[in-house]
């Protein structure tokens, strides 16, 4: 059965690393936009604007579909890379890692750098709470009265909690299901005419 649970950080967390005089601090986020890196991003600028460098990486989505990994000025590779791997290694998705880096006068080369970047970024991730939650369809039915009981009746034989109701002239119900479930509960209500089901978004 496909794996229907993923990993992400439900509190933020700071970490800390030195070598040879530099000075890195990690911090990692929890984000579900683009917008939101931007803002993290620019917040951690404005705090550490004396530091030479904010390198940062990210992954957003359950398939990591939108991800980026930014040097910012140190060597291609050296710091976005190793920052993105711990978030791989830890099967993170809607995460944010920032590290930034106070020169301390000795630069510490290419393979240096990937390890101060990957152990700065594993010290945040260490602080932060990392938990794994179940990936689930959320569905909307559209239906009139007579089939109410019919609706109640699949929803508690699959153990499913309605999230929202609206019953006026006609009925409306959202309800949230297990991805590996989800397939399954759709075609029970597909069957049921002239109910209508229509799929919004994953969660």
């Amino acid at each position: 059965m496909e794996n229907d649970t993923y990993y992400t950080i439900t509190k933020e967390g700071e970490g800390f690393f030195k070598d040879k005089g530099s000075k890195f601090y990690s911090f990692a986020f929890l984000v579900n936009t683009q917008e939101q890196v931007k803002e993290k991003t620019e917040s951690i600028k404005k705090s550490y604007y004396d530091a030479r460098h904010h390198c940062y990486a990210y992954a957003i989505g359950f398939d990591r579909g939108l991800f980026r990994m930014n040097d910012d000025g140190e060597p291609s590779g050296s710091a976005g890379k190793p920052i993105y791997g711990q978030i791989l290694s830890h099967q993170l998705i809607n995460v944010l890692i920032v590290v930034v880096r106070y020169f301390g006068g000795t630069k510490l080369g290419i393979r240096g750098l990937i390890n101060a970047y990957k152990y700065a970024a594993a010290s945040a991730l260490e602080n932060a709470v990392i938990t794994e939650k179940q990936l689930k369809h959320v569905y909307q039915l559209h239906y009139q009265y007579p089939l109410m009981n019919k609706v109640m009746y699949i929803l508690k034989e699959e153990n499913i909690e309605p999230i929202s109701t609206a019953f006026k002239t006609d009925c409306k119900l959202t309800f949230a299901v297990r991805k590996n479930q989800s397939e399954n509960v759709y075609n029970r209500f597909k069957q049921m005419y002239p109910l209508e089901i229509k799929y919004l978004k994953a969660m």
